[in-house]
C-alpha cells in the first residue's frame, strides 16, 4: 500500500531508471508471446505483464541488496515476494477500478504541473528540458500520452486513497485504554529465594534416588534420533586460497572503486527554501540584522531541520551554489542563491575533508574479496558438471575423487548446527531426505555447494546412566532444592495469607514502586513483571525461576502519572499511531469489499510467462 502513496513522479522516475539500467528499452508485452497484456483484472482495470515484470524485478534487486547476492526466482516465491508484488498492483488496480466507476480524474494544469516538477525532466539550468523529456521517454519506450495518462491514474489514485482514509482519528475511550494499558503502574515487594536460603545442606543422593530420578526423567538422557547422512561439499574459503588474482585485476577493481577511495572535499549543508525573492529577501534581512535565527525561519517556513538538511554535499553536488558555499573557511549562511526549486538560503555546518586510500592499503581487502568471487564463480560454473555425474550414477565418492567436494559424513538431528548443519540449507535438506532420495546439488548461503544421501535412521537411545551419572546427580540436585525452596515459599505465602506483613517474614525483601509493564526487573526470570501485572492488588503469589524461587506480593496498581513530563508526547505519539492504524484497517477493509464485488482474475499463463524471464 507504501507504494500506492508514493508521488507519481517518483513513480515513473524508477519506471524509467529500471528500463534504462537493465536495458529494456522497448520491452514490451510481445516478449511474453501472443495477446497476453494483463497478468490480472480487477472489474475494467489491469494489472499488465510490463507492470508485473518491473515491478517484480524491482523488489528482486531490493531484496538481493540486502542480502547480499543474487536471489533466484524460486527462492523469492518461496519467501512469497511474488504475491507480496501481486497483492500490491492489485490494490492499485481495485483503486484504478474505483476511479473509472466514480469518474474521478485530474486536469491537464495537474498534470503539467507533475511534469514539470519531476527532476528527471529538467536540464542543468534546473528547468524543464522539453527535448530531454521526450528523450527520456523514447528511450523507455514510453510515449508522452502514455506517461501522461498514467500521471492521471495515480495521481486519481492517490486522491481516492486520501478520501478514505484521511481525516481517521483514534477515539478517545482507545487512547486512553492503551495509554491506562501502557503506563499503568505496579507496586510491589518481592522475595527471592535460592539454595542459600535453605538450612539444611542437601545430602548426597542414594543410588536408589538417583535410579528413580533417571527413570523418572528418560526423555533427557535420551539421544533422539538421528539421520546418518553421507555428504559432498566445498565452499569458496575451501578452495580460495588456490584462487590467483593478477595485479591488473587488483588495479583495474580499484579502479572501478576510485569513488569510495577518493573523496573529494564536502560540506555538512542544510537549504531553506523561499517562494519569492522578496520573502527570502526580507528573511535574510532579520537574518543579518540577528532578529531571528536560522533554526526560527525554518519553522516559520513549516519545516523541521530534518527537512532542510542535505547531509555532506560535494561542490558539484551543490551545482550553482557549490562555489559560495566551498568558499567559506567556517560555518555560516549565505544567499539568496537561485536553484531549480526557487531561491533559497545555505547554512554550511561544517567542513570534511577530502581523504585518500591507496591501492596498497586496500589491497588485502580486495585480493581476499576477488578471489573469494572468482572461487564462488568456479563453483557455480562446476555445478552443472557435477549434476551431470550424480544423474549419470556416480556416487558421492567417485564425484570427490573427480572434483574440489569433499566427502564427509555427519550424525544429524532435529537442532543440531555443528559444521556444515550451521547452514540453513543443509538443515533443510537434511530435515527432508528420506532412504532411497538421489543425490542432487543444492547451494549454500556463502557460494558453496552441497549434495547428501541418507546412510540410515539411527533410532532414539537411552544412554546408560552410568555414561551420564553426572548430569543426573546435577539434575535430582536441582529439583532437591527446588522442592525444598518451593515448600519454604508455600509456608511463606501461608503466612501472608493469613495477613502477615511480608516485612516481618524473616527474609530480605526487595520493594518496588512505579514499575511500567515494559519494564526489566534486574535478578528475576523472564516473564515476572508480565506475572505481576496479571495479579489483583493485595494479592501473593509464587513464581518459579528454575533452582530459585520467588514469592511477590502486589501493594499498588496505579494509573499513568499524570505528572509525568512525556506524557503529551507519549499520548499524541499513540494517536497518530491509532489512526494510522485505523486508517490503514479502513482501506484494507475498502479495498477488499471492492475486489469482492467485482472480482480478481488472476491469468496463471501470463504469470507463468512473466516468470519465465528471471533466472530460476
Amino acid at each position: 500500500m507504501s507504494s500506492i502513496k508514493k508521488k507519481t513522479s517518483n513513480f515513473f522516475v524508477w519506471i524509467i531508471m529500471l528500463l534504462l539500467i537493465a536495458g529494456l528499452g522497448g520491452f514490451g508485452v510481445s516478449n511474453f508471446g501472443g495477446a497476453t497484456t494483463a497478468i490480472a483484472t480487477v472489474g475494467e482495470a489491469e494489472v499488465s505483464v510490463d507492470d508485473y515484470y518491473r515491478a517484480l524485478q524491482q523488489d528482486l534487486r531490493g531484496y538481493q541488496a540486502q542480502i547480499g547476492q543474487p536471489l533466484p526466482l524460486s527462492q523469492a516465491i518461496q519467501f512469497g515476494i511474488d504475491q507480496n508484488v501481486r497483492a500490491r498492483l492489485i490494490t492499485g488496480a481495485a483503486l484504478d477500478n474505483e476511479t473509472l466507476r466514480l469518474g474521478l480524474s485530474v486536469g491537464d494544469d495537474r498534470v503539467r504541473r507533475e511534469v514539470l516538477a519531476n527532476t528527471a525532466f529538467q536540464g542543468i539550468d534546473g528547468k524543464f528540458d522539453r527535448a530531454g523529456y521526450s528523450q527520456s521517454l523514447n528511450r523507455a519506450g514510453v510515449s508522452e500520452a502514455e506517461y501522461e495518462d498514467s500521471i492521471r491514474v495515480e495521481t486519481a489514485r492517490s486522491v481516492l486513497q486520501g478520501a478514505i482514509q484521511n481525516g481517521v482519528k483514534a477515539p478517545d475511550a482507545m487512547t486512553t485504554a492503551f495509554l491506562d494499558f501502557t503506563l499503568e503502574r505496579r507496586d510491589f515487594t518481592w522475595i527471592r529465594l535460592d539454595q542459600n536460603n535453605l538450612t539444611e545442606v542437601v545430602p548426597e543422593p542414594t543410588d536408589a534416588q538417583l535410579q528413580t530420578f533417571y527413570e523418572a526423567n528418560a526423555d533427557s538422557f535420551t539421544e533422539p534420533q538421528k539421520k546418518r547422512l553421507n555428504y559432498i561439499w566445498v565452499t569458496p574459503e575451501m578452495i580460495v586460497d588456490d584462487i590467483e588474482v593478477p595485479e591488473a585485476d587488483l588495479v583495474e577493481e580499484y579502479n572501478k572503486r576510485l569513488s569510495e577511495y577518493l573523496k573529494p572535499e564536502r560540506r555538512l549543508v542544510e537549504r531553506l527554501i523561499f517562494p519569492n525573492a522578496e520573502n527570502i529577501a526580507a528573511a535574510k534581512s532579520r537574518l543579518d540584522a540577528g532578529t531571528v535565527t536560522f533554526e526560527e525561519l525554518v519553522v516559520e517556513r513549516g519545516l523541521t531541520l530534518l527537512d532542510v538538511d542535505l547531509g555532506d554535499q560535494s561542490i558539484q553536488d551543490l551545482e550553482n551554489a557549490g562555489d559560495a558555499i566551498f568558499a567559506l573557511d567556517a560555518p555560516g549562511v549565505i544567499g539568496p542563491i537561485d536553484t531549480g526549486f526557487g531561491p533559497a538560503l545555505f547554512r554550511m555546518n561544517g567542513i570534511i575533508a577530502a581523504t585518500e586510500t591507496t591501492l596498497d592499503e586496500v589491497r588485502a581487502q580486495l585480493q581476499s574479496e576477488l578471489a573469494l568471487d572468482r572461487a564462488r564463480r568456479q563453483i557455480n560454473a562446476g555445478i552443472s558438471d557435477i549434476d551431470d555425474l550424480l544423474a549419470g550414477g556416480a556416487s558421492l565418492q567417485e564425484v570427490a575423487d573427480e572434483t574440489d567436494l569433499q566427502l564427509a559424513q555427519i550424525d544429524w538431528a532435529e537442532g543440531d548446527s555443528d559444521g556444515i548443519a550451521n547452514y540453513s540449507a543443509f538443515r533443510d535438506a537434511a530435515a527432508a531426505v528420506n532412504d532411497g532420495d538421489y543425490a542432487e546439488m543444492l547451494e549454500l548461503d556463502d557460494g558453496g555447494i552441497f549434495a547428501l544421501e541418507l546412510s540410515e535412521t539411527i533410532a532414539p537411545v537411552l544412554n546408560p546412566m552410568d555414561s551420564v551419572m553426572s548430569d543426573v546427580i546435577t539434575g535430582w540436585e536441582a529439583e532437591e532444592i527446588e522442592q525444598r525452596l518451593t515448600a519454604m515459599a508455600d509456608g511463606l505465602l501461608a503466612r501472608l495469607v493469613e495477613g502477615e506483613d511480608i516485612a516481618t517474614l524473616g527474609v530480605d525483601t526487595i520493594q518496588q514502586v512505579g514499575t511500567l509493564r515494559d519494564d526489566v526487573v534486574e535478578g528475576t526470570p523472564v516473564g515476572f513483571v508480565e506475572t505481576v501485572f496479571k495479579m489483583q492488588k493485595g494479592a501473593a503469589q509464587i513464581i518459579d525461576g528454575n533452582e530459585v524461587v520467588f514469592v511477590v506480593r502486589l501493594a499498588d496498581v496505579q494509573k499513568p502519572d499524570t505528572e509525568n513530563p512525556d506524557l503529551p508526547e507519549i499520548t499524541t505519539n499513540l494517536q497518530a499511531a491509532i489512526s494510522q492504524a485505523l486508517s490503514d484497517d479502513i482501506f484494507a477493509a475498502f479495498n477488499g469489499a471492492v475486489q469482492s464485488e467485482v472480482g480478481v482474475s488472476i491469468n496463471s499463463a501470463a504469470v507463468n510467462a512473466v516468470h519465465s524471464q528471471f533466472p530460476q
